[in-house]
């Protein structure tokens, strides 16, 4: 590529850049977030620790200023808040970026709708709470771990809400990760919303749902959410209308902007040293590894991590520069069941998507989760290219002073 063309393409990012991040104002708590980054990421630069930035969980859309109303998904964060344990087991400091009341690391063993936190207590005839005997080494190996993180202050968390709060936290906490060098790792796991709406469309209040209000109204410019004309008497929405069609007068219509894609911007200007990891979730095994692919070769970062809907907690794929497709799967010896209550068919789908190198079949795997947690793999696997990057970057350096 020319120089020409390169500068257009930068010049490109940071005008799409400077326009949303000018137009869409950052979450309040901004400066507060940034100073404790800020202190976290200069202690453990000192110490010449790795730091990873690892975001989880899902963001939202609001469709009203005052929100009432807003679109989701589903993303519970548990990627990110597993992965976040097995990276300070690997020594790594962590700034966990969340969504707010997602997941976190280790609590997440008490929250989960499987795993209520008061299973895990009991009640002593003196009236006093305890941890259930039957749960007492796990949780004390849990809290110990957890107290741990705290007391070295290896886990800094920083909540998010919507796709603004989360682009705006992003770009302030991957500029602080500069001073890290290669030693800063940016592990991208959250959802990220593909469309929004725009700050100057949107509805103040919240979007009314019946011509009530229609005389107190007064002109609030344009916005992104519209209704068709109706009779003034209509309802706009009736949950118990039995009518077989809903008419067009009832319909909320929702315009929607793609949200920019900032992941270049992220390689090239936000944090150009460290080694930046993204995920592409997929519901389509066909196209799993050429979508995985065709964004590296768009962005120019370091490794997508690809998987799909049905088998996100079996096997994943890496999609590296300069390396084969890696498929990290979850051991033969971790599955102790199949859908057919065959014991010899148990990694019968994984011993053949192994020797073609393509994705298990869902329909062969046991019921229910495996027995480990796939991050325990994913992420010593991360690690290892990410000693990589450091090194590559050091011959650099050093074959710079040469």
């Amino acid at each position: 590529m020319s120089t020409n063309t390169t500068n257009t393409s930068t010049s490109s990012h940071q005008v799409v850049e400077n326009a949303y991040f000018n137009s869409n104002p950052p979450p309040k708590a901004l400066p507060q977030h940034v100073a404790a980054a800020e202190s976290f990421i200069r202690q453990h630069a000192a110490a010449n620790r790795r730091v990873v930035l690892v975001t989880s969980g899902g963001t939202t859309v609001p469709l009203e200023k005052q929100t009432v109303r807003f679109i989701d998904n589903f993303s519970a964060g548990t990627r990110g808040a597993t992965s976040a344990e097995y990276f300070l087991e690997s020594g790594y400091a962590v700034i966990f970026m969340h969504r707010q009341f997602s997941l976190l690391p280790y609590s997440r063993h008490y929250s989960h709708s499987t795993d209520c936190f008061l299973d895990f207590l009991h009640e002593n005839p003196d009236g006093s709470v305890v941890a259930n005997p039957t749960h007492q080494d796990k949780m004390l190996r849990v809290l110990r771990k957890y107290n741990a993180a705290k007391n070295q202050n290896c886990l800094l968390m920083i909540p998010f809400v919507t796709i603004t709060d989360y682009l705006h936290e992003l770009r302030a906490v991957a500029q602080l990760m500069r001073p890290l060098g290669p030693n800063g790792l940016l592990y991208l796991a959250a959802a990220v919303s593909d469309f929004f709406v725009p700050e100057d469309r949107m509805s103040e209040h919240k979007i009314q749902s019946t011509d009530a209000t229609d005389l107190l109204k007064q002109q609030q410019g344009p916005t992104t959410i519209t209704k068709e004309p109706r009779e003034p008497e209509e309802e706009t929405f009736d949950n118990f209308d039995s009518s077989p069609s809903v008419p067009r007068s009832k319909r909320l219509i929702v315009d929607l902007d793609p949200v920019p894609k900032f992941l270049k911007n992220l390689v090239d200007g936000w944090a150009p040293e460290g080694m930046i990891v993204s995920f592409k979730l997929e519901t389509d095994p066909k196209i799993l590894v050429h979508k995985a692919k065709y964004s590296l070769e768009r962005y120019q970062h370091h490794l997508v991590i690809g998987n799909l809907l049905s088998t996100r907690k079996w096997e994943v794929v890496f999609v590296a520069p300069g390396h084969s497709d890696k498929w990290i799967r979850v051991p033969f010896s971790r599955r102790k069941k199949t859908l057919s209550g065959v014991e010899e068919l148990v990694g019968a789908a994984d011993r053949g998507a192994h020797e073609k190198n393509e994705p298990l079949d869902p329909s062969m795997l046991p019921e229910g989760e495996p027995e480990m947690e796939i991050e325990s793999l994913i992420i010593p696997a991360v690690e290892e290219l990410h000693s990589k990057h450091i090194e590559s970057a050091a011959a650099k350096n050093t074959s710079k002073l040469a």
